[in-house]
Order: C-alpha cells, then sequence, then structure tokens
C-alpha cells in the first residue's frame, strides 16, 4: 500500500511525464506499473514509506534489496535497468521537488544486458511475404487488404499501430503521409507507388463504404482492423515460407531499415523516417548491417572457410 502523500507525487511526476516529454499510454502505464511496485516493496522492506521526503533515507543497502528480489522474480536485466530508470527519474523528480539527498538511488548501477539486435528480413523473403500474404484470407477484398498494410510497413516502415490509425481522411494516399508517431511526434513519410497502389487496390474491393473519420483499413464486419489479425496473417504466411519466429509485423519495419542502410541510406533520414526520438535508436541498425556482413564474408571468403 503507497501511502497518499507518495501517490499524489507519483501522480503528478506521471502528468509531467505525458504533458512536458510526450510519453505514450503505454510508457506512462509501465511507468505507474514500475514505481507502484518500488514503492510498495520499499514501504514493506523499511518498514513504512510516509512521504516523498522519505525517499532520501533510502540506502544503496535497501536498492540492492530491491534488485534482488526482483531478479528473484526472473526479471530480466533488460527489464530490471528499465525499472531503475523509472525510479531515477521519479527520485530526480522528488529532489527537484524538496531537495532531498537522493545520490544513494543515482548511485545504484544497472545490471549489464546485452542490447537485442533487431532481426529483419532478407530482401528475397520480405518480397515472398508481400507475394504471399493476400493468400491467407479467403475473401478476396480482404486479402488486398493484407497486402496493402504489409506493404505500407515494409514501404514505408510504419510500425502496425500507424498503419492501423490510417482514415479515410488519408486516401488516395498522397505521396507523403503525415505520421503521428510514439510520444505524439510528427513526421512525414515518402509513400512508394507500390504501396498507393496496394491501397487502391484494396479500397475499390472493400464492401463497406469509406468516411473521413472511419478507419482506412476495416475488419471483415466493417469495423476497425486490428492489430491481432495483422499478426496471424504474418504468422501463417511465415509458417508457409519457413521463416523463423522472428518473421513477425514489426520484423518488416526492422527490414525496411536494415535495407535501406545497406543501400546507402543516410543514418539521420532513416531515423527522421522511422521517428525515433533519438539517433541511437536508429544506430542499432547499422549492428545489424555488420553482422550480416560478416555472416556473408565467414560464408564466402575462402580464408573463412579453410
Amino acid at each position: 500500500m503507497i501511502a497518499p502523500a507518495l501517490g499524489d507525487a507519483l501522480t503528478r511526476f506521471l502528468q509531467r511525464k505525458q504533458s512536458l516529454d510526450g510519453a505514450s499510454a503505454n510508457t506512462i502505464a509501465a511507468y505507474a506499473t514500475d514505481l507502484r511496485g518500488f514503492l510498495g516493496f520499499m514501504a514493506q522492506h523499511l518498514g513504512g514509506l510516509d512521504s516523498p521526503r522519505a525517499l532520501g533515507g533510502i540506502t544503496q543497502s535497501d536498492m540492492r534489496a530491491w534488485m534482488a528480489d526482483a531478479r528473484g522474480q526472473d526479471l530480466s536485466a533488460r527489464a530490471l535497468a528499465r525499472k531503475l530508470s523509472a525510479v531515477r527519474g521519479f527520485a530526480r523528480f522528488i529532489a527537484d521537488d524538496t531537495g532531498i539527498d537522493i545520490s544513494a538511488i543515482l548511485a545504484t548501477r544497472a545490471p549489464k544486458h546485452a542490447r537485442a539486435l533487431p532481426r529483419p528480413l532478407s530482401a528475397a523473403d520480405a518480397r515472398e511475404v508481400l507475394d504471399r500474404v493476400a493468400l491467407q484470407t479467403c475473401a478476396e477484398w480482404a486479402g488486398l487488404r493484407d497486402m496493402a498494410v504489409v506493404t505500407l510497413l515494409y514501404g514505408c516502415g510504419l510500425r502496425v499501430s500507424e498503419a492501423l490509425s490510417l482514415t479515410g481522411r488519408d486516401a488516395p494516399l498522397p505521396e507523403v503521409l503525415r505520421i503521428s508517431g510514439k510520444g505524439g511526434r510528427e513526421r512525414l513519410v515518402p509513400v512508394l507507388p507500390v504501396a498507393r497502389r496496394a491501397v487502391d487496390a484494396y479500397l475499390r474491393a472493400c464492401p463497406h463504404a469509406q468516411a473521413p473519420d472511419l478507419p482506412l483499413f476495416r475488419a471483415m464486419r466493417g469495423g476497425a482492423l486490428d492489430r491481432r489479425h495483422v499478426a496471424r496473417v504474418m504468422e501463417a504466411t511465415r509458417l508457409q515460407l519457413g521463416l523463423p519466429a522472428s518473421a513477425t509485423p514489426h520484423a518488416l519495419r526492422h527490414s525496411f531499415a536494415t535495407h535501406l542502410l545497406a543501400k546507402g541510406g543516410d543514418l539521420r533520414a532513416i531515423q527522421e523516417l522511422l521517428g525515433h526520438a533519438s539517433l541511437r535508436s536508429t544506430q542499432v541498425y547499422t549492428a545489424v548491417d555488420t553482422t550480416r556482413l560478416m555472416d556473408v564474408y565467414e560464408r564466402a571468403h575462402p580464408r573463412a572457410r579453410g
């Protein structure tokens, strides 16, 4: 149970993250869960935590106890590092407000973890997916719809949520789409002619009336298409093609970025196209490209083979 004063402080912190930092609803929910878990543990561990100022009494030993408890719940090093980041942010917020010493919290180091690399499809596999995805649904118009969605993921680097958030107002697709992504960040995304043609073909076949305020991509009964359907269609496609489990809808966005980089795309431009807030998020694709290059080298170089 969290003390009311701490609950009020947590609410103010989350409101600030949302209003000033533009954090998404999912990010805010994750922060709330992580911080409530931390404060609940500390209240029990310390025999009470009655106010925001009490955070100044937390020691490094207390922090180690919290981290040990989290790892005892089979929490990964990556997930624990995320929780610690949330705790540090909240502690800084409280320190700015009260002037307490939070050095023990800030000095706590996150466990080292290897950052997982994106797992894109090869260009050939991506083309196979585009050719096969329309065959996973019985209704012809629904197959055209699924192909249009997947083409936007791979051809424009959209997230599934971004593609499914398009409305009738966006049709016919322009040469450049204005997309509102994570944290409300807007970006301009060029739309390839093949993507525009795919969406046009779907719209001509769709039996449901289109309107500016209605979803562009419609389910069988006319409601908004669910992202779970996109995942199921992608799963059926990858099973037919013998692709690994990593061949998910989001992997098509990874493929978009990796293939652009392999063709000499500028990293800053790719950052803008993907809507990443930080270049660091985009730089991970350079590691992917290097890894793929080394794989080719090891398979093809005479000395590597012999």
